[in-house]
């Protein structure tokens, strides 16, 4: 996402955050993007935007603390988002991430997918550029079978909004 967000001609800086979790254990991941250089170093508090990759944390995480009220809340699920009943503000939308990646990449790693459904929903990043930068860092069938995976969500997740 930040590479993507620098190949909008955009600032950006990612970081995770790991605490003495055992493997297998929620991680959290920040990505600051912004039109002017960034200074804050330090974790995000109050996002605009949240993705959940497994939405078996809606179980044990509240995955909208802190968003803000205007904020969108993407997560990977068959369910639909009135039926996840989440207690927040923010707009909760959905998409079969994992399907998408086993239709098209053939292995379910949703994170590429993800990316493009965060693209579709938000406008926040051209999906060429989220494209782009999979094409930077893999080649071949991987970065064609990502890049389809891409814009497949991202035309499933702007389908939601109609």
């Amino acid at each position: 996402l930040s590479v993507a967000a620098f190949e909008d001609g955009k600032f950006s800086q990612a970081f995770p955050a790991f605490g003495v979790e055992r493997r297998g254990a929620p991680v959290q991941a920040f990505t600051r993007i912004s039109d002017s250089p960034i200074r804050l170093r330090s974790q995000i508090y109050n996002p605009d935007y949240v993705i959940v990759q497994d939405a078996t944390l809606l179980e044990t995480v509240d995955v909208a603390s802190g968003i803000k009220d205007d904020g969108i809340i993407i997560i990977n699920t068959t369910e639909k988002p009135e039926s996840l009943k989440l207690d927040t503000k923010a707009r909760v939308m959905t998409v079969d991430a994992t399907k998408v990646a086993m239709d098209v990449i053939g292995i379910p790693i949703v994170n590429t997918v993800l990316l493009g459904a965060f693209a579709g929903a938000t406008g926040e990043i051209n999906v060429e550029s989220i494209k782009k930068a999979i094409r930077n860092r893999f080649s071949g069938k991987v970065a064609e079978k990502n890049s389809n995976a891409i814009q497949k969500a991202y035309d499933l997740i702007k389908g939601e909004e109609a």
